[in-house]
Order: C-alpha cells, then structure tokens, then sequence
C-alpha cells in the first residue's frame, strides 16, 4: 500500500463513527502514521490523533455528533451538495454503486455509497485515477464540510483539512461554483413528484438548520473500514 493510499485509509477511518475498533485501535494508526512522509496532510492527520487519544470516549461520541449529525452543511453524505433531496440524487447513489461495484468493492454495515469514510476507501483501493477523479467531482461538498467544521470549531476539520492538503488547489470556476452553493445550498425538489429510483438507494432527507451564507476557508493492520473487496 502506498503512503498516498494508507492516508486515504486512514482518513476514511477517523471520519467514521468512533466506535470500539477505532478507539483501540491506536497502536496501529500510530504505526501507519510513522510510516508516512512529513506532509501538511501527514501534520493534520497527527493532530487529529493526538486529539482522538487524549479525549475520553463520551468526548469524541458527542463531538462527533455534534459535527456531523444535526446540520446541512455537514453531512457526510456527499451527494446532497450536488442533488439536494431531489429524486435525481437517488439515481446517482445507484451509479456510485455500480461504480463501488465495477472496482471489486463492497460497502458494509449498511453504509451508503456517498458516505464520506466509503468514498475515500474507494479512493485507497481503486484504481488511481478512479478515485482522484471521484474526489474532484464531490470537491464542492467536501469544501462545504470543511468550512461547517471550521466555523464549528470542531477538531473534526483537522480532517477535511488533510483531505484537502492531497488535493489540487480550487480553479477559479471551482471556486466560484462552490461560492454559489455556499450561498445558496444545494437544489430542492419540485412539488408533487415522487422518487423514481430504488427505496434501498434513496437516502433519507437530511435535516438540521437552514442553509445561510457561510465562508470556505482557502494497511490491513488497521481497524476495518466501511468497504471492504
């Protein structure tokens, strides 16, 4: 596994739910972040962790969600940023899944196919270009992540913080585009028509607080993650 695909790994385990793997599991996220190169991602990802191991479990459960479980602007469902809770997005679960499926991956624990931790996964264990280029379409969401983590004060955007450190600086029609759905959230449903796509794809609607303008800031020894081959 290459040091650029343990950082994937390791970010799509410290952004799924603190559970009791995760919580034990610091002898080995320790291990794989000594093997990384020193990296502006490598330095988030090792604050992340220090803040992990140094906080009680009650701590990091209700920190995680507090971040990430009662607002729009930061789900972990990536595909609301671009569909809303349109029918449309029920139709691009289905295609992510048929791309999970394409690349010999599974998700697990009923995980949906545009959860955060399952699209970096994909990232570590696809082919290169399939997962970079997964990443660059959702970069609007992602960036909306970031910046409600960091308005948030949350130690979660140490996180985002990383996943953005490995990615391509923002184009100019990139950051205009995410400018707009900072603005003006993502795209509603019209009146009266119902989804079209499977109930098993369609997610549930996302609630929390309204939308509102916000700023957009400039290893198989580990524990399992949420898609597997």
């Amino acid at each position: 596994m290459t040091g650029a695909q343990t950082e994937l790994r390791l970010l799509a385990l410290l952004l799924d739910y603190p559970d009791e793997h995760l919580l034990a599991g610091h002898d080995e996220i320790a291990h794989a972040l000594a093997g990384l190169q020193p990296s502006a991602r490598r330095d988030a990802l090792a604050a992340f962790v220090t803040w992990l191991y140094e906080s009680d479990r009650f701590t990091i459960e209700q920190e995680y969600v507090a971040s990430f479980d009662f607002s729009k602007r930061t789900t972990l469902h990536l595909s609301f940023y671009t569909y809303g809770d349109r029918r449309q997005r029920g139709m691009a679960m289905l295609a992510l899944k048929e791309r999970f499926a394409a690349a010999g991956l599974l998700l697990v624990d009923g995980n949906l196919p545009d959860y955060l931790p399952a699209l970096l996964e994909f990232a570590a264990l696809a082919p290169a270009e399939d997962g970079d280029e997964l990443l660059r379409q959702l970069r609007a969401g992602i960036e909306i992540v970031r910046a409600g983590l960091h308005r948030n004060s949350s130690p979660y955007a140490l996180l985002l913080d990383a996943l953005v450190a490995g990615m391509a600086k923002l184009t100019r029609s990139q950051r205009a585009a995410l400018e707009k759905l900072a603005v003006e959230g993502p795209p509603t449903e019209e009146v009266g028509l119902e989804p079209f796509a499977p109930p098993e794809i369609m997610p549930e609607p996302v609630s929390g607080p309204g939308w509102g303008a916000a700023s957009i800031p400039g290893a198989a020894s580990m524990p399992p993650g949420a898609v597997r081959r």
